[in-house]
């Protein structure tokens, strides 16, 4: 059986990433990506990198709702996986958003979403979801532009009881055929 302590730099098997240990119970293991995001794996799942040691691990609390953006991966059920959450109101983007004109502001936006699906497509995340707020919808329609230049991605709203109608859900479909 395998031990990995806090601290601990490990590689994720069948990927292209890693991360430090932010914590273990039992055998489920939980890594802070080089990313920022907090992923937990089952410990089969994890070698340690011993090409890499971390001295000191600090995890900073952010003040979130209650609910944990964690995601347990399993490869078999896909479906299953929680999304990550990516909020592109713009008080979110940037600290002042004065002297920003409007096309300005969805430009960023824009560029932040096409930024995050680059990311997660080399990172293999299988489900993302865009919170873009309901306004007049000019946010909505660009990213649905947008979606469609990805022939992996298949896009719909999410779910309407946590987000209202400000939100769409994509999946990326990692294994494409090559021509």
């Amino acid at each position: 059986m395998k031990k990995f302590r806090k601290g601990d730099r490990v590689l994720v098997l069948d990927d292209d990433f890693g991360g430090v240990v932010a914590f273990a119970k039992a055998e489920q293991i939980t890594i802070l990506t080089d990313d920022g995001i907090e992923i937990t794996f089952h410990q089969n799942q994890l070698i340690i990198d011993k090409s890499f040691t971390v001295s000191k691990v600090e995890i900073k609390k952010e003040p979130t709702p209650s609910r944990s953006k964690k995601r347990t991966v399993s490869r078999k059920k896909a479906a299953f996986i929680p999304a990550v959450e990516i909020d592109l109101h713009l008080h979110q983007l940037v600290k002042n958003e004065r002297g920003m004109d409007a096309y300005e502001k969805l430009n960023l936006q824009i560029e932040t979403a096409r930024h995050k699906i680059e990311w997660a497509i080399e990172n293999r995340v299988p489900k993302l979801v865009f919170i873009h707020g309901i306004g007049q919808g000019v946010l909505k329609e660009e990213l649905r532009f947008l979606f469609d230049r990805y022939t992996q991605i298949e896009y719909y709203d999410a779910d309407y009881q946590k987000y209202g109608r400000g939100a769409t859900e994509i999946r990326i479909r990692q294994n494409l055929p090559v021509d």
